[in-house]
């Protein structure tokens, strides 16, 4: 079943994206509504799964895990089973931020979150090449991240209409 989303909705959604904590009272206020109806079109967009989930964005350097990488990596043997057994490993390491299949010479590109080189390299040789999986491996150090975004361009969706 289509839901149709309406300019209110991406209102609403486009607040919610840049700020999780706002309050009903005050997405409400926002976007001309009162509390109950818009708390209803939240519940709705949740209901939907436009809105996945709600988080808090940290700051890395603060924490001491300012190490950043981009690795592409190569399966040794791209079968279903080393494709499965590759990502079901993966998902369980906390040091992978992001993992994605891409097309092109490699099989994944992976962003990988360390303290620093040397929590890094026992990443690398303690659990992504332990798996026996991965052929070749080609990392990329981030020295300055220019533009970090989690939001979803609203502006290029048209018509407005969501698979539920």
């Amino acid at each position: 079943m289509a839901e149709t989303l309406d300019s209110i909705d991406a209102r609403i959604l486009d607040l919610i994206q840049h700020d999780a904590g706002l309050s009903v009272a005050e997405i409400a206020d926002r976007v001309g509504l009162s509390s109950s109806p818009c708390w209803r079109r939240i519940k709705r967009l949740e209901d939907v799964g436009v809105i996945q989930k709600r988080v808090t964005l940290l700051d890395r350097e603060k924490l001491g895990l300012g190490f950043e990488v981009f690795a592409e990596v190569k399966l040794a043997l791209p079968s279903k089973d080393n494709l499965e057994a590759f990502e079901a490993a993966i998902v369980k390491w906390p040091e992978i931020a992001q993992c994605a299949t891409v097309t092109g010479g490699m099989d994944y590109v992976l962003r990988i979150i360390t303290r620093d080189m040397h929590a890094f390299d026992d990443f690398l040789r303690d659990k992504l090449l332990s798996l026996g999986l991965i052929a070749n491996i080609e990392s990329r150090i981030v020295m300055r991240s220019i533009k970090n975004s989690t939001s979803v361009p609203l502006g290029l969706i048209s018509p407005f209409v969501v698979e539920a």
